[in-house]
C-alpha cells in the first residue's frame, strides 16, 4: 500500500514549504512582474525619470529588421547546440556504460565540465581559437585554414556553438548514463538471443525505453540555449562580429545595459519569457505523446 506522511499539525505543511515558496516569489515572481511593467515606460538611461507609453516598446521593437534577424539566429544556434549536444552526449553514455577498465575515470572526466561557470567556458575556447595566439587556430593556419572569429561571422558562430555544446554536453551525459544504468539487462540480452545486431538493439529497444530522459534533457537543453549560453557569447564574441552571433538574451543585455533602452530592454525580456514558455508548451503537447514510459 501506499505510504502517506502524516504531519501533527496544519502548519508544518505550509512552513516546509514555505522557504522554496518565498524564493520563487522573490527571485522569481517579483522580477518578472517588474520587467512586465517596466516594457510599458519609456526611462532614460539612469532611471531617474518614467513615462507610460504603453505597448510603444512592443510596437517599436517588431519594426525592426535586425530584432527578427537575432530571432533567426537564436533559432538556429538553439537547433545546433541542442542537437549537438544530446547527441554527443548519448554516444559518450552508451561508450562508458559498456564494461570497460578505467571507466570510473573515464566518467569522471566527462562530468568534469560541467562544473565549469558559462563565462569560463567562453575564456577557455576563446583563448583556444583566438586568431592570433589560440593553439588550435595556429594548428588550423598550419593546415591552411583561414579562422577568424572576430571578423568571419561563420567562424564566430561555430566557435559559440562549440562552446556552448562542451558546456552542456556533461549534464546530458550524467541523465543518459543514468538512464542506461536503468535498462533491464535482461530485455537487451534476450534481443541479442533473438539475434538482433548491436545497433538494431539500440534503436529498437534502448532508445525508446531512453524516451523520458531524451525528453527531458530536450526541454532542458532547449532552456539552457536561450538563457545560459549568455555567460559563453559575452565572453567569446560580444555578439559580434557585426551582430552575426547575437542572441536574443545577448540583445536584452546589449540593449538595456549598453545601449541604455531600459523600456526596449524589458520588453525584450517579456517576449523571450513568453517564447520559452510557448515552446516548452508546445514541446509538452506534441513531442511527449511519442514518449514511452
Amino acid at each position: 500500500m501506499e505510504k502517506r506522511a502524516i504531519f501533527q499539525g496544519r502548519l508544518l505543511p505550509f512552513a516546509l514549504v514555505a522557504p522554496q515558496l518565498v524564493v520563487t516569489l522573490v527571485f522569481f515572481y517579483w522580477p518578472a512582474s517588474q520587467a512586465v511593467w517596466q516594457s510599458f515606460l519609456q526611462e532614460d538611461a539612469f532611471g531617474l525619470s518614467s513615462e507610460f507609453v504603453g505597448f510603444a516598446n512592443y510596437r517599436d521593437l517588431f519594426a525592426k529588421a535586425d530584432y527578427y534577424r537575432t530571432i533567426g539566429t537564436t533559432a538556429f544556434f538553439s537547433a545546433l547546440v541542442t542537437a549537438l549536444s544530446l547527441s554527443i552526449a548519448l554516444f559518450l553514455a552508451v561508450q562508458a556504460d559498456r564494461q570497460l577498465k578505467g571507466a570510473t575515470a573515464y566518467r569522471t572526466l566527462l562530468i568534469w565540465p560541467y562544473a565549469v561557470a558559462p563565462a569560463v567556458a567562453g575564456v577557455l575556447w576563446f583563448f583556444m581559437f583566438q586568431p592570433s595566439l589560440g593553439l588550435v587556430s595556429q594548428g588550423l593556419r598550419g593546415l591552411g585554414f583561414t579562422w577568424n572569429p572576430l571578423l568571419d561571422s561563420t567562424d564566430a558562430m561555430a566557435l559559440v556553438v562549440m562552446a556552448a555544446t562542451w558546456k552542456q554536453v556533461s549534464y546530458n551525459f550524467l541523465f543518459f548514463l543514468a538512464g542506461l544504468q536503468a535498462i533491464p539487462k535482461s530485455v537487451i540480452e534476450a534481443a541479442a538471443i533473438d539475434g538482433a545486431r548491436p545497433v538494431r538493439r539500440f534503436w529498437t529497444i534502448v532508445f525508446p525505453l531512453l524516451s523520458p530522459t531524451t525528453f527531458y534533457l530536450f526541454v532542458v537543453n532547449v532552456v539552457y540555449v536561450f538563457f545560459d549560453t549568455f555567460g559563453i557569447i559575452d565572453a567569446t564574441t560580444a555578439g559580434g562580429p557585426a551582430k552575426a552571433t547575437e542572441t536574443l538574451v545577448y540583445k536584452v543585455y546589449s540593449d538595456g545595459r549598453v545601449g541604455g533602452d531600459l523600456g526596449g530592454s524589458a520588453a525584450q525580456s517579456v517576449i523571450l519569457m513568453v517564447i520559452v514558455i510557448a515552446l516548452t508548451a508546445v514541446q509538452f503537447r506534441f513531442i511527449e505523446r511519442k514518449v514511452q514510459y
